[in-house]
């Protein structure tokens, strides 16, 4: 028992940082899945009430983004860890995330300050989902060196830019920059 805990530390490791990110985003008042009692696969629609409520949604891609970044950023700033302690790192600092982006200030400056007016908040499952997309960014990043996960980065951000006028970058700059002629934009879909 103790050499298979050994081996596989990273897996239960992410295990444990997800079911606590459950936990905690539960507490503060998130549903498992969205109010229409349907739980989708995938909602293509990033204007639909839908998102941030099923699986996978377009802003899915922003957390593949998220974990680009992050192999990228751990490889760099820690050279000599193992793949599965970078990996752990960046499931913690996801989750971190998600618990931030689903607590009540920070839902309500996305109201404020970007262009999701009804945004509520994402559902645990969504969460899950976001949390999955990152670990599928980091693993996607350790495969493709620099330079794809570069380009995979940029086709992600200007794909998000086109299909729904909406990206990483943009959506940073607008919870702590907000521009009107930005959020006009964004609206006029």
């Amino acid at each position: 028992m103790a050499s298979l805990l050994r081996r596989h530390w990273a897996a239960v490791a992410v295990t444990l940082i997800a079911t606590a990110m459950v936990l905690v985003i539960r507490l503060e008042g998130r549903i498992w899945f969205c109010k229409c009692g349907e739980l989708l696969f995938v909602v293509a629609d990033a204007w639909s009430p839908h998102t941030s409520q099923h699986l996978f949604d377009p802003y899915s891609l922003s957390h593949v983004q998220h974990g680009l970044i992050f192999y990228g950023a751990l490889r760099w700033l820690w050279p000599r860890a193992t793949w599965q302690t970078r990996l752990v790192i960046a499931t913690a600092l996801e989750a971190g995330w998600e618990i931030l982006e689903n607590s009540p200030p920070v839902i309500n400056r996305y109201r404020e300050a970007t262009a999701a007016l009804g945004y509520e908040g994402d559902s645990v499952v969504n969460a899950l989902g976001d949390l999955l997309s990152c670990v599928l960014g980091f693993a996607l990043a350790s495969k493709l060196g620099l330079r794809g996960s570069v380009a995979v980065l940029l086709a992600i951000e200007v794909g998000m830019l086109v299909r729904i006028r909406d990206s990483l970058l943009l959506n940073i700059l607008m919870l702590f920059y907000p521009l009107d002629a930005v959020r006009h934009w964004q609206m006029a879909t």
